[in-house]
């Protein structure tokens, strides 16, 4: 086997520095939003002073490197990556390594590795940029040898030419094919001549984990560099009074005590940095820091005072964001109706790697490493605020410990920078996970009102008015009268064509507390709502909640996941001891079904027997990510329905660790069946599409089994 290689940002584009010692190519976008990307070599991008979204090089020994965009927090990029460019390239993983691109939208594109939006957002563009070294390479070939280019293919790093069996190793081909143009138009294999595409080859990212190589971003160390930790109001507007660090100042390791200021949306949260020569010194040297906060003019809200606005905001008329046909008439007249809230709670990322920057900011430049979900914005952000020119920012990504759309945010990012600005040095901050737990931003609560008009046993109308947080409503400048254009996220689009009258609406709850993008975003709690919701009009219907869904997602793909589910689970024989509840629903272009099986004990108490998935997200790259990926969606959907939440008491978040914010143990999570569908479809998500449908699935089954209807969330399972 080759000895795999990895090679960092300067080394990588110390090859491509257009010597003929490598075959570098990538591809760029033309035109703003044209689809279609132009590929092109190394050389020819510097010459038309272009930048290109992504790289391949190919040196001389046959190596084959790759400069990724997008971050790896877990999800797979680092295996999908160069799966599929390995694929298009007839390559071996074994002769592929990756580097982390660092963040500057102009250059690699959008690099927001959120939304399950990775693969789906460039796979036809990697397939091209591999498909089109391969052809270049075998282009060069021919012209050595004299033959028809035709008579030549690739196979294993290698270009064979047919008739004589002759071959030449792509290194000894990137000289003469690095003088070649592209070709423009390229045929990409059928999926059924797939060598790695659709096969669960192991991640290579796995073995630097394993082994300690992988760099997190509490690896990274600068010379000089030094350590520091921030004292912040518990309370989420709170502003520093006063502090007395005479005590601080005397400790051993202390270097500076600076007050900062980072920013949270709209608003401003300060702190108390002290700075050390390890981050011991600095932990222990807070707990000496005496600060007196004012926490005057704002609220100081508790959890209960908080879901009784979201209670009393239901009464409001709401901002409609999608209507179809005539609700309240059709509903008047409805041969039945029902009516249900659902209650979901705030949750923190709780990611294990708890948020952490380097920081290096000159008078002229900057440079930012660390755990980083969105370096593009980041770069943004730190141009504006630091006054440097964008060029100058550079943000580095390493390897995250967990992201869950937290650390896509700025804050962690620009509090570092303005450190390492005051105190003219490179500069390590890291969040305790009291830090992490507390300071937020976290998932939204939410309220839900659904009300339904039944006719036939037909859904006649839906309506939905949601009380929660508007996310976007905490930006500066927010128009506070727009209505949150993410109420049917979650929800199944066929439901829309086969019921004529609804109505989506909204009611933006105000609060101080900051929130943002959680795994599946919205999806987490409206998929709740809306799939324990048909399962009882389900109920009232006297329909099978089966065969309610197949009458009204008339869609092949969703009907197929329903013969799916219907088959795995035994639905139509399944026994009167146990309980079975479904859902469905659709995520970031990917379709999920879950059926959760549950039975009483001995002693009383319920248990989870089952679970059973199945993703339906079109074209897919490596089978055993998507079923990591399903299977640690379900987990953090567990621990958000039946372990854990966020409450709030004076304002300030009362779970600090994991001995109050309860995540799942391995005795809690039963074995899981995770199904893929085979398709022709696009792809589409994989890293949060399958959490929405879990709380649903497992709520629906409990009231099987005892006729017992949760609509709060998170629920204890042993007091059912």
């Amino acid at each position: 086997m080759q000895q795999k290689h990895s090679i960092d940002r300067r080394a990588f584009l110390k090859l491509s520095s257009f010597t003929g010692a490598a075959l570098t190519i990538g591809f760029y976008f033309p035109a703003l939003g044209r689809e279609t990307a132009a590929i092109v070599t190394a050389s020819t991008a510097e010459n038309l002073g272009i930048a290109l979204n992504a790289f391949i090089s190919i040196d001389k020994n046959g190596s084959v490197s790759i400069l990724n965009h997008r971050s790896e927090m877990g999800q797979g990029s680092y295996q999908a990556v160069p799966q599929m460019i390995a694929e298009e390239l007839e390559v071996s993983l074994d002769q592929v390594s990756i580097s982390f691109a660092p963040g500057h939208q102009n250059k690699y594109g959008n690099q927001i590795t959120g939304g399950s939006s990775t693969v789906r957002g460039a796979w036809k563009h990697l397939l091209r940029t591999g498909a089109t070294a391969r052809e270049m390479l075998i282009e060069a070939a021919a012209k050595i040898w004299s033959v028809p280019k035709d008579e030549c293919y690739a196979q294993n790093g290698e270009v064979i030419h047919r008739p004589s069996n002759k071959k030449l190793g792509y290194g000894e081909l990137v000289e003469e094919a690095s003088k070649l143009t592209p070709p423009k138009q390229v045929v990409l294999k059928e999926r059924k001549k797939y060598n790695l595409i659709g096969k669960p080859l192991p991640r290579q990212d796995t073995p630097l984990k394993v082994n300690g190589r992988a760099e997190f971003g509490m690896d990274k160390k600068l010379p000089g560099m030094l350590y520091a930790v921030v004292e912040r109001s518990p309370h989420f507007l709170g502003k520093v009074k006063s502090y007395d660090d005479s005590a601080v100042k005397k400790m051993p390791g202390v270097k500076h005590v600076i007050k900062v200021h980072m920013p949270v949306f709209n608003t401003v949260r300060e702190g108390i940095a002290i700075v050390a020569d390890n981050t011991w010194a600095a932990m222990q040297a807070r707990k000496a820091l005496k600060v007196e906060w004012d926490t005057t003019g704002f609220e100081h809200l508790d959890t209960a005072a908080l879901y009784n606005r979201m209670k009393e905001d239901l009464k409001k008329p709401g901002l409609s964001q999608r209507t179809g046909g005539n609700f309240e008439a059709t509903f008047a007249k409805a041969s039945k109706k029902v009516e249900a809230v659902y209650e979901t709670p705030y949750e923190a990322h709780a990611c294990m790697e708890p948020v952490n920057c380097v920081a290096d900011v000159k008078e002229d430049r900057a440079e930012i490493w660390g755990p980083i979900q969105g370096p593009d914005w980041i770069q943004r952000d730190l141009a504006d605020r630091l006054k440097i020119p964008i060029d100058k920012i550079t943000v580095n990504m390493t390897f995250l410990g967990g992201g869950f759309g937290r650390k896509a945010f700025t804050d962690y990012t620009t509090e570092a920078a303005l450190i390492s600005k005051e105190i003219k040095a490179p500069v390590q901050v890291v969040w305790t996970r009291e830090d992490d737990m507390t300071q937020g931003p976290f998932r939204p609560g939410a309220m839900y009102e659904c009300k339904a008009g039944l006719n036939n046993g037909r859904i006649a109308a839906f309506q939905t008015k949601m009380a929660a947080q508007n996310m976007g409503h905490q930006n500066p400048g927010a128009d506070k009268t727009s209505f949150n254009d993410s109420i049917t996220e979650g929800l199944p689009e066929p439901y829309l064509n086969s019921i004529d009258h609804y109505s989506f609406s909204d009611i933006p709850t105000e609060s101080p507390i900051p929130v943002m993008w959680w795994r599946s975003v919205y999806s987490s709690t409206n998929g709740f709502a809306y799939e324990s919701f048909i399962d009882e009009l389900a109920v009232a219907a006297e329909k099978d909640p089966l065969d309610l869904r197949r009458a009204h997602l008339r869609d092949e793909r969703y009907l197929a996941i329903i013969d799916k589910l219907e088959e795995i689970t035994g639905w139509k024989s399944r026994g009167k001891n146990s309980g079975w509840g479904v859902a469905i629903t659709e995520c970031f272009k990917s379709i999920v079904g879950e059926a959760v099986k549950v039975s009483k004990q001995a002693d009383g108490k319920l248990k989870i027997d089952r679970i059973v998935a199945v993703m339906d997200c079109g074209w897919y790259v490596n089978p055993d990510i998507i079923k990591a990926q399903v299977e640690g969606s379900i987990v953090m959907a567990l621990g958000a329905a039946t372990t854990h939440a966020t409450n709030f008491t004076d304002g300030k978040a009362v779970e600090t660790n994991f001995h109050q914010y309860r995540m799942p143990r391995i005795s809690d999570v039963p074995d899981m069946e995770i199904y893929i569908m085979e398709n022709e479809e696009k792809p589409g998500g994989v890293g949060e599409p399958g959490l929405p449908p879990f709380a649903p699935a497992l709520c629906n089954a409990i009231f099987d089994l005892t006729g017992k209807r949760i609509r709060k969330l998170p629920f204890n399972m042993n007091e059912v």
